[in-house]
C-alpha cells in the first residue's frame, strides 16, 4: 500500500520521516517539489510506501496540497499529522491524539442561539470518520488518546474560546488547523483518513512560554516509528477486503 502523509510545515514533516526512517545512516530520497511548490519526499517501509507532504497552514491549504498529491499518484490511505493544541487533562501537553472523528469546529454561522455547524445548515458536512479498526489499532499501537480532533481555523487564545469549545464538543481531545481539509481531499478521492496530533500546548489562553514544541515533535516521530508496521498491516487486510468484495 501507499500511503500519504500530510504535514502543514516542514518542522512535522521531519518528525514524521524520522520516525519513518529505521536507518539514519541510509535516509532515502530527497524531497521532490510538486506543482504549486508543495514538497513531498517518500520513505519505504516493509509492505508499505509512505509520501510525506508539506501542505501548509490551515483546512483551505491542507485541502489544496492534499488533492493536488493524490491527483498525481494513486493511494490507499491518507493521513493528517502534525502538532496541536490539546484539551487538558484528557490530552496532556507531550501526549499523542488519534482521531475518532475529524471535525470543522468552526465552520458554520453564528446565531443568536449559539453556534450552527455547515451541516445543519443544510450545505455539506462536518464530520469525517476514520475507520474504526484503524483508529483503534493506531491508538494503541502508540499509545494515543482515541477522541475527536477538532479543525479550526483560528487557534483557540482565551479561557472562553476553550470553554465554548468543550461545551460543544466534550468529547475532544485536541485541536488544529488542517485535518477536515485534508479530510475533504480524501474523501473527494473515495480514500480513507486518519488524523493524529502531538499535544504542544494546552488549549485556551495562548501562553507561548508553555508551549513544548520540541517535545511535540519527538512524540510525533515517536508515534510514526510504531505507526509504520501497523499501517502497513491494516492496508494489507484491507487490501484483501477489497479484493474479496
Amino acid at each position: 500500500m501507499r500511503a500519504l502523509v500530510v504535514t502543514a510545515v516542514g518542522a512535522e514533516s521531519d518528525s514524521v520521516l524520522t520516525g519513518l526512517t529505521p536507518h539514519p545512516d541510509s535516509p532515502g530520497p530527497e524531497p521532490r517539489t510538486l506543482p504549486g511548490g508543495y514538497l513531498i519526499t517518500r520513505r519505504d517501509l516493509p509492505g508499505i510506501a509512505f509520501d510525506v507532504l508539506v501542505g501548509g497552514v490551515g483546512p483551505a491549504a491542507a485541502a489544496a496540497g492534499t488533492a493536488t498529491a493524490l491527483a498525481l499518484a494513486e493511494y490507499g490511505l491518507v493521513v493528517s499529522a502534525g502538532i496541536g493544541g490539546g484539551f487538558v487533562p484528557a490530552a496532556p501537553v507531550g501526549s499523542l491524539v488519534v482521531a475518532d472523528a475529524i471535525v470543522a469546529a468552526d465552520l458554520g454561522a453564528q446565531t443568536p442561539d449559539g453556534f450552527v455547524d455547515v451541516a445543519s445548515l443544510g450545505f455539506g458536512r462536518s464530520v469525517h470518520l476514520p475507520p474504526d479498526e484503524l483508529a483503534a489499532r493506531a491508538s494503541e499501537a502508540t499509545g494515543a488518546l482515541l477522541a475527536p480532533v477538532l479543525t479550526v481555523s483560528t487557534v483557540t487564545g482565551t479561557a472562553d474560546g476553550a470553554a465554548a469549545l468543550a461545551a460543544r464538543h466534550p468529547m475532544a481531545g485536541a485541536e488544529a488547523m488542517e485535518g477536515f481539509g485534508v479530510a475533504e481531499a480524501a474523501a473527494a478521492h473515495g480514500l480513507p483518513v486518519l488524523e493524529i496530533r502531538a499535544v504542544s500546548n494546552a488549549v485556551g489562553p495562548r501562553d507561548r512560554a508553555a508551549w513544548r514544541i520540541g517535545d511535540a515533535l519527538a512524540a510525533l516521530a515517536e508515534g510514526f516509528r510504531v505507526l509504520g508496521p501497523v499501517l502497513a498491516n491494516w492496508g494489507e487486510r484491507h487490501e484483501q477486503h477489497r479484493g474479496r468484495s
